[in-house]
This record gives C-alpha cells, sequence and structure tokens, in this order.
C-alpha cells in the first residue's frame, strides 16, 4: 500500500514574516497521519522552516539543487549535501518552469536526480506536457521521454527511492485543472512505463498530481487509483487550505 504525499511548493514566495505566519498555521492544522506532508520554501528560508516545524511530522524538501552534489566553486547554487546537512529529505527535480523558462534540459535533470541521490535524499521529478503538446496529442511522447531520459541513465532502481509528480505545464498556476480521469491516464501510463522494466518498482513509486490542486477538487483526483497524493502550488501558501487538501489525501 502507497502512502500518500502531499507536497506544497512555495515557489519564489515569502518574507520572513510571511514564512513565520505560514509555519504558524501549519503548526495549528489537524494533519492526517497515515499522509506523508511535505513543504518546498525557498531555499533562504529553508532552516527557518525546519526548525519552525519540528515535531510536526512535516517534512522539509528545496525546490532545486546543484549538478554536483558536493559544495564547490558555484557561485550562486546550493549542493544536495548542502541541503542535506540543513535537514532536507527531499529535492525537486525538473519542475516544468526550471525546465520551460531557464531551459534546463533532460541531461541536467538526469544529473541533479542523481546528486540528489548520492546525498541521501530522494528526488521528486517532475514532468509534464505543455497546452499544444496536450492539443497535438503528444502529452504521453512527451511525459515518457522525460521519464525515460532519468531510467536510461540511472537504472529503474533508481526509482526505488524516487516520487514522480506529473504536472501538466497548462494546469500551473492557470486555475485550469486536468480532470480526475485526464490525470489518471497519464499516471497509469507512467506507472506502465516502469513496470515494463519492474513491476515491484512499478507498484511501489507513488505519483503525484500537480496543477492547481485545491481543497474543492483534491479528493477526487486522489480517489483515482494511480494518483497518490498531490504537488500543491499556489494553495500551498494558505495554511488552512493546504491542510484541507492534506486530509483529503487521508480520507
Amino acid at each position: 500500500m502507497r502512502r500518500p504525499l502531499v507536497a506544497g511548493n512555495w515557489k519564489m514566495h515569502g518574507t520572513r514574516a510571511s514564512v513565520a505566519e505560514l509555519i504558524n498555521g501549519l503548526r495549528q492544522q489537524v494533519l492526517p497521519a497515515d499522509v506523508e506532508i511535505a513543504v518546498f520554501p525557498c531555499s533562504l528560508h529553508i532552516a527557518e522552516v525546519f526548525g519552525g516545524l519540528v515535531g510536526t511530522g512535516v517534512t522539509v524538501g528545496a525546490q532545486d539543487c546543484a549538478v554536483d552534489p558536493e559544495q564547490g566553486a558555484l557561485t550562486g547554487e546550493v549542493a544536495a549535501s548542502q541541503l542535506q546537512d540543513v535537514g532536507c529529505a527531499l529535492v525537486l527535480v525538473g519542475h516544468s518552469e526550471r525546465r520551460l523558462l531557464l531551459g534546463e534540459t533532460d541531461a541536467e535533470v538526469v544529473r541533479k536526480f542523481a546528486a540528489v541521490q548520492s546525498c541521501g535524499l530522494t528526488p521528486l521529478l517532475c514532468v509534464g506536457e505543455t497546452l499544444a503538446q496536450r492539443e497535438a496529442g503528444k502529452t504521453l511522447d512527451v511525459v515518457g521521454a522525460q521519464l525515460a531520459s532519468v531510467v536510461e541513465a540511472l537504472g529503474i532502481e533508481a526509482f526505488i527511492r524516487a516520487v514522480v509528480a506529473y504536472e501538466p505545464v497548462w494546469a500551473i498556476g492557470s486555475g485550469l485543472t486536468a480532470s480526475p480521469e485526464q490525470a489518471q491516464q497519464v499516471h497509469a501510463a507512467i506507472r506502465a512505463q516502469l513496470a515494463a522494466q519492474s513491476a515491484e518498482v512499478a507498484c511501489a513509486v507513488r505519483i503525484l498530481y500537480g496543477g492547481s490542486v485545491k481543497a474543492a477538487n483534491a479528493a477526487e483526483l486522489f480517489g483515482m487509483p494511480d494518483i497518490d497524493g498531490g504537488l500543491v502550488g499556489g494553495a500551498s501558501l494558505n495554511a488552512d487550505e493546504f491542510g484541507a487538501i492534506c486530509r483529503a489525501a487521508g480520507s
């Protein structure tokens, strides 16, 4: 039985004051014990969030890392080893905003995935298609290629300790959400692609849905057989809304 995971990606949001307020709000939530819950603040606030959420059971992750796992002369970057040192357990890898806006390639995503695992952390691999690609009927091809780049480079065993998030790019921050049936189709295809290499790994890996997840649609999405939780964007900045989404995953 796969334990659901709800992860809140705070993106490039937060001041010391607003982060402290959000931490306080999360501490007041009644969170389900049978759901793993994680938040991903910007790197500037990771230590504050880690300290503020001690004892809550909420895991802290990072939104990105350098391609090299160890410290070195790479101005402005943060190594996975440094993230491990400050208390992170998870790292987002290959988010569409980094792929599309910052030109991150599949090869870089693979290196970051490997760097994260080499430091004992868990990569949360993001895959997804643009609206143009969906309208052209290429959703499964695009998502399959993004997934295959990691499998071919690192082997199916790399997914024994990894999470996958399907985030249709057209649904991120747009208010649009894939229907539960649309999301399930892609999740099932991801699991089938992994199962072609190892049925055991495919059965165990958690696949999250991301793209305008909110309390109003969470239960229906999470009710699909291959959707194991959510990667939540804007709604994770509201403690009450995020708490409701977490409870939906445990219902």
